[in-house]
């Protein structure tokens, strides 16, 4: 089963389970889906669900955060609920000595020896850990490695 029928699937068990917070949230990845159908004028690929996939989780992340500084916590664990339900359709995460040794072999396959290179690192990263690492972290991880 395609990742798109997944979620339709998983839409319908939350509506029967009556979860309004799974419900609203796999609602909101669809209609991103949908947005994205009409953009690029053609059904999404997997790949491009997963990366709307990961902008919506990092949007509630953030959202959680502002929330937790208005001291609106329940609020902020409405969107980290919703994260967990999200997650669900993402590929496995990559462990942090995986994720790691995939820096290590990019920047090895790139050449850079400096945090001005950075970009060259992160274009042939970048399509390794869509999906199953935080971008930023992934970030972090490159600039550390080149003496950022």
């Amino acid at each position: 089963m395609e990742l798109h029928e997944q979620i339709e699937h998983a839409l319908k068990d939350a509506m029967r389970e009556k979860n309004e917070i799974k419900r609203d949230a796999l609602r909101m990845l669809l209609t991103a889906l949908k947005v994205k159908e009409k953009e690029i004028r053609r059904k999404p690929a997997e790949a491009e669900i997963q990366q709307t996939l990961t902008n919506l989780i990092k949007q509630r992340r953030d959202s959680a955060e502002q929330f937790r500084v208005g001291g609106r916590e329940e609020l902020a664990k409405k969107e980290e609920q919703e994260i967990i339900f999200l997650q669900v359709f993402l590929p496995e995460q990559l462990l942090p000595e995986e994720l790691e040794k995939l820096v290590d072999e990019a920047i090895a396959e790139s050449g850079a020896s400096s945090p001005k290179e950075m970009g060259k690192v992160m274009k042939v990263l970048v399509p390794k850990t869509t999906g199953r690492a935080d971008g930023k972290q992934v970030n972090e991880l490159v600039r550390k490695k080149l003496g950022g």
